[in-house]
């Protein structure tokens, strides 16, 4: 519950949107119950009055009543319609705002703190968690307040005409509207909640299976990811059955309930009727009417059942957007830097308090505008080394300095503009060539774009496309060759243009006469930044001013 009370706090933006769909919703269910009270009463009266004398019959008003009739039926109509495009625009808003809202939750946790999560995993809370989130104000909220307010309406107008005729409609109500949905959502909540778990983890597996197939083939293991799959299909098979079982109870529950009820109406009103205290066409008011008020507790049971699996959601994204960052945002905003320079005294980092030391003493200073070359095997902290200086992880021991001050008086956005890292796996976006670069400057006018592929040496390229700068690369890249994807990269750290540029391996996996080419492109770029380049080849080593070994997270002597 409390998961649902916080998700209602982060609806208030679209309060507006929210009510004006719940009025609506209102009005479309005291119509219908205008028109079938009122249509019941029309004709048993008109029948009645048919019997009666030729003066009973002269003085009937059949006008107002007809009237009444085409005005509550032309307003329920109107109303359904209004009422769907304002529940849904609602609905839309509120999505968005949830998506805005997780993933300003979601950003400062990258990457660090989120690398115990499987990237299945994320992506099923970004999309399906949040999708359920969403059904709170169209499944749950507006059919559990319109119920209330309208059984209020209509039991109060009931007891006008008979208070023993209120008092069964409004247990009947009570119980189709309160105690079935509760029977339901006990007996559908773990299944709910099973079907949000047991589809995360399916999700995971197909995404692992997508990305992996090569070596899943290659070794064999494609029958056990199938086995697995297999199992977790089952599980929600015989979960959505249990919700189907429900479903069916709540349904025969509620058909029965709004027959009984309209039977115990028909008597109570009856019993009036016979001792003369009541109007017989109010009668057929009374029975009418409360088949008509069951149209507000029949989305109930369903609310109900929903619920299990929006708790389910709930708890997974809040405990997702309540994880601390691995790195404490500045308490100030971030200083001007002095210079571009960079010193590390004695700094000590490790990812876990139990894991080794990853850096350990490490001393190492760049001055604004050299050009240093990082050199050691697998596992030296190379990579540790642009992480602690991206501030995506902090350092546990000694003094690191950025521009004349702390590095961490830096959140990381603030080091991402002035420092651009090009990498071996520089991500490519599944769009366009255009959209890839306008990453690096969201304004770039089309002559910037054609004038960084120039200088990555990939404008000829591009130019021969039909699509020119509208060309899709793929997913990750997939339909440019390693050498054009790292110059896409090389393009972006041209329109970027900060003074630091960090290299982290951005020729592995070339071959030697591409990594020829791409060094030599790269070399103009370097002049006037100052440069981190780190490898573990000696090609690029000779473009730099000064190179260090590093070792065991050392700057080897």
């Amino acid at each position: 519950m409390r998961d649902l009370i916080r998700l209602h706090r982060l609806f208030k933006p679209q309060g507006s949107w929210m009510r004006g769909g719940l009025a609506l919703a209102c009005v479309t269910i005291l119509s219908n119950f205008g028109l079938m009270t009122l249509s019941g009463w029309f004709l048993a009266a008109t029948a009645l009055t048919g019997l009666a004398s030729y003066a009973v019959q002269n003085e009937f008003n059949f006008f107002t009543p007809a009237a009444m009739v085409r005005f509550f039926a032309t307003l329920r109509v109107a109303s359904r319609y209004f009422e769907r495009l304002l529940t849904h625009e609602a609905t839309f808003r509120l999505l968005a705002d949830l998506r805005v809202w997780f993933y300003t939750k979601l950003e400062p946790l990258a990457p660090a703190a989120l690398q115990g999560y499987r990237t299945a995993d994320l992506l099923s809370r970004i999309v399906a968690d949040i999708d359920t989130l969403n059904l709170f104000y169209l499944r749950v909220y507006v059919p559990l307040l319109t119920a209330a307010l309208t059984t209020l309406v209509m039991v109060l107008f009931f007891a006008i005409f008979s208070w023993p005729a209120a008092f069964v409609l409004a247990a009947g109500l009570l119980a189709t509207g309160v105690g079935v949905p509760g029977l339901t959502g006990l007996a559908g909540r773990k299944a709910g909640a099973g079907m949000v778990r047991v589809n995360a983890s399916l999700r995971a597996e197909y995404v692992d299976a997508m990305q992996g197939m090569g070596e899943l083939l290659t070794y064999g293991a494609a029958p056990a990811l199938q086995a697995r799959a297999a199992a977790l299909q089952a599980e929600l098979i015989a979960a959505q059955g249990q919700m189907a079982r429900v479903t069916g109870f709540s349904a025969a529950a509620a058909s029965l309930a709004t027959n009984f009820t309209m039977l115990g109406v028909v008597i109570a009103g009856g019993a009036k009727v016979t001792a003369l205290r009541l109007y017989p066409a109010d009668l057929a008011l009374l029975a009418l009417g409360s088949m008509a008020a069951f149209e507000a507790v029949a989305p109930l049971p369903l609310a109900f059942q929903y619920l299990g699996q929006i708790s389910s959601a709930a708890r997974r994204i809040f405990a997702l957007a309540d994880t601390k960052p691995a790195i404490a945002p500045p308490a100030a905003p971030a200083p001007a830097p002095r210079g571009y320079a960079l010193e590390l005294k004695n700094v000590s980092l490790r990812y876990t308090p139990d894991a080794p030391w990853a850096l350990r003493h490490l001393n190492l200073r760049v001055a604004e505008g050299e050009h240093v070359g990082i050199t050691g095997a697998t596992g030296a902290g190379k990579t540790t080394l642009i992480n602690l200086l991206l501030r995506f992880h902090e350092f546990q021991e000694g003094e690191a300095c950025f521009g004349g001050h702390d590095l961490r008086a830096y959140g990381s956005e603030d080091l991402a503009s002035h420092i651009t890292v090009i990498s071996q796996r520089s991500y490519l976006f599944h769009t366009s060539i255009r959209d890839n670069l306008l990453l690096a400057k969201a304004d770039a006018a089309e002559p910037e774009l054609w004038r960084a592929l120039e200088v990555a040496q990939l404008a000829d390229f591009v130019r021969t496309q039909k699509d020119g700068l509208d060309t899709l690369v793929g997913e990750a890249g997939i339909r440019l060759s390693g050498g054009q994807a790292r110059r896409v990269a090389l393009a972006r750290a041209v329109l970027k243009d900060t003074p630091w540029l960090v290299l982290d391996e951005p020729t592995e996996g070339l071959d030697a006469a591409t990594e020829r080419e791409f060094l030599a492109d790269l070399a103009p770029l370097l002049t006037g930044k100052t440069v981190l380049y780190i490898t573990h080849r000696p090609a690029g080593l000779a473009l730099m001013d000064n190179v260090h070994a590093l070792k065991s997270g050392q700057i080897a002597a």
